[in-house]
């Protein structure tokens, strides 16, 4: 279960589609947050890792080293 508070604005956008469409808010919601959650979650992992790799604490790994560990040279 969640509860979220949105701006007036944007509930009405939302009661606006829900009323147009025959489908709930929820479904909406819902749908949105399945749509952005993933994006959001490489964007935090990118930004921890350059962070890591600022502090020191990772190192980066030329591509052709990678290629030709994994045998992907052309």
């Amino acid at each position: 279960m969640l509860a979220i508070r949105l701006p007036a604005e944007l509930e009405t956008r939302l009661e606006a589609l829900a009323r147009a469409t025959g489908r709930t808010k929820t479904f909406y919601v819902r749908e949105a947050i399945t749509a952005h959650l993933e994006d959001l979650e490489d964007f935090y992992l990118a930004d921890q890792r350059l962070a890591d790799l600022r502090a020191g604490a990772t190192q980066t790994v030329a591509l052709e080293d990678v290629l030709k560990r994994y045998d992907l040279e052309d």
